[in-house]
């Protein structure tokens, strides 16, 4: 067959994925804190787009290519219940102004009532106090947590004078973590160095003797025996006991009391001893700063018993683009470069203010969809949760299960219950005994751990029965599938609880 070009031509069709759809997308599966900081960068390279403090914009603000402000609380007041149309059950629709921005102050204090929840942070200077009134500033009241760094720092420019062993120390203590371990291997760091590890090993024996006590160890037997020796405390049976740690976790006294050559009295005395101690020396110290959960959905119950569901305005931002200042810069734009550069920015604002707008959209109405779907746990716990999966809920609001995957990601919803990630709600179903209805696999979790709780010292539940009581409560579930759930619970099995409560009802007497 012979080989010759030619040219045809073909009809398909394909997806491109513009910059701009990519930017949609990547906005969908941002975290509240990811997005400020996305943002941001952005206020920073482009002119156009201003911050909405809240204020009325001028109507310059505002032109013909559409929606330009992402406003938060405007937004949630038009779809908050809307979305929220044909629900059954407890999940039904109110008509009526929810929003307490739009409601007298009396009003508001009488709607609000005990069900109101607390929103996450605050106004600043709420506390009552002013300048004018001579009050001191919010800067006396700052104060710099001491660090572990820091803390042994000091200590070492005290216990050690040569200069090379300090430098030493200062690498030690930069591997030493939030914990107090040595995080590095002190072979490396010799190497890194160019020492030799008898002086490395040297410097961390100083170290070793800091405050707190059990620092710059390199695992945990290490730092209950440092803890043990300055206590006067680590005999042969001692050392004994420290390296048996994983029976000590398990409770065999037995095995301990012949490793250790001791009777039932010391080696209760000993395991006691223990537990005295501190496995996390660092955990006084300041470390990294906690991020406190911000919920990006409210949820709470309306008197006639439908939910109330509110986008949290302080996860989304508020962005308008300044349509005054691009008209004032087109004139005086004088070159084909300076012209493209000012649409390219203007293309960008509009479309980041629009996609902002559909981001508070999409997680509205998978919020509203999760609320409808799991309407039981909201009323009366987790026991209720509902089997709930990706399709369902895409089906249901006419999306693509991965649209729903990544707005479920990094996002939170608080209602009485708790603070909650979007994907708690998401359960494999486990099925039933006979012809009724699946279980969620949360819920099945949370029977498995409060039957648990509520076993006694003389009958302690194995996993085979627990697969019984839970045949018989109509959930068919395999043993090995009970084990998985109650490892992923931190539950110890059977054999480790009836050794750990009978040693708790021992120590009781």
């Amino acid at each position: 067959m012979a080989m010759m070009p030619r040219m045809e031509l073909r009809q398909g069709q394909s997806l491109v994925m513009t910059p701009q759809l990519l930017q949609a997308i990547k906005l969908l599966q941002l975290s509240h804190l990811e997005l400020q900081n996305f943002v941001e960068g952005e206020l920073e390279r482009n002119p156009l787009l201003e911050r909405d403090d809240g204020a009325d914009p001028p109507a310059e603000a505002n032109g013909a290519d559409g929606p330009l402000a992402a406003d938060a609380e405007s937004f949630a007041r038009a779809e908050s219940l809307n979305t929220l149309e044909g629900m059954e059950g407890r999940l039904g629709t109110s008509l009526d102004n929810v929003f307490p921005a739009e409601q007298p102050s009396a009003a508001r204090s009488d709607a609000a009532g005990t069900e109101m929840l607390p929103v996450i942070g605050g106004s600043y200077g709420s506390s009552g106090g002013s300048f004018e009134e001579g009050a001191e500033g919010f800067e006396s009241s700052l104060t710099a947590e001491l660090s572990l760094h820091d803390h042994l720092s000091a200590q070492l420019d005290l216990a050690v004078s040569d200069p090379g062993d300090r430098i030493i120390g200062r690498h030690l203590i930069d591997a030493v973590d939030d914990s107090g371990y040595l995080g590095e291997p002190v072979a490396d760091l010799a190497a890194r160095l160019g020492v030799a590890v008898a002086r490395v090993e040297a410097v961390l024996a100083v170290i070793q003797g800091f405050d707190p006590s059990g620092v710059a160890a390199r695992d945990v037997a290490e730092c209950l025996a440092i803890q043990l020796r300055e206590r006067d405390r680590f005999d042969p049976a001692m050392q004994a006991l420290v390296a048996n740690l994983p029976l000590v976790a398990r409770r065999d006294f037995a095995a301990l009391k012949r490793v250790c050559g001791v009777d039932d009295e010391d080696i209760a005395d000993m395991v006691a001893e223990i537990r005295r101690l501190d496995p996390k020396p660092g955990r006084a110290f300041g470390g990294s700063a906690a991020e406190t959960v911000v919920p990006d959905v409210f949820i709470r119950a309306a008197p006639d018993g439908s939910w109330l569901i509110d986008l949290n305005p302080d996860t989304l931002p508020r962005l308008l683009v300044n349509q005054t200042y691009h008209a004032r810069v087109s004139k005086s734009a004088r070159s084909d470069q300076e012209r493209a550069f000012i649409a390219e920015c203007l293309q960008t604002a509009n479309w980041l203010t629009r996609s902002l707008e559909q981001r508070a959209r999409t997680i509205l109405k998978v919020a509203s969809e999760i609320v409808r779907q799991q309407d039981g746990f909201f009323a009366h716990g987790v026991e209720h949760l509902r089997p709930l999966n990706l399709k369902t809920v895409a089906d249901a609001i006419g999306m693509h299960e991965s649209t729903v995957s990544r707005v479920t990601s990094n996002k939170y919803l608080t209602c009485s219950r708790g603070v909650f990630e979007m994907k708690y709600f998401f359960s494999a179903a486990i099925a039933a005994t006979g012809y009724g209805e699946a279980h969620s696999a949360e819920a099945v979790r949370f029977r498995i751990k409060q039957m648990i709780d509520e076993e006694s010292p003389r009958e302690v539940l194995s996993d085979d029965a627990i697969v019984t009581r839970l045949k018989a409560g109509g959930i068919d579930i395999a043993r090995r599938t009970v084990a998985k759930y109650r490892e992923s619970l931190r539950i110890p099995s059977s054999m480790e609880r009836r050794r750990e409560k009978v040693a708790m009802a021992l120590g009781g007497r």
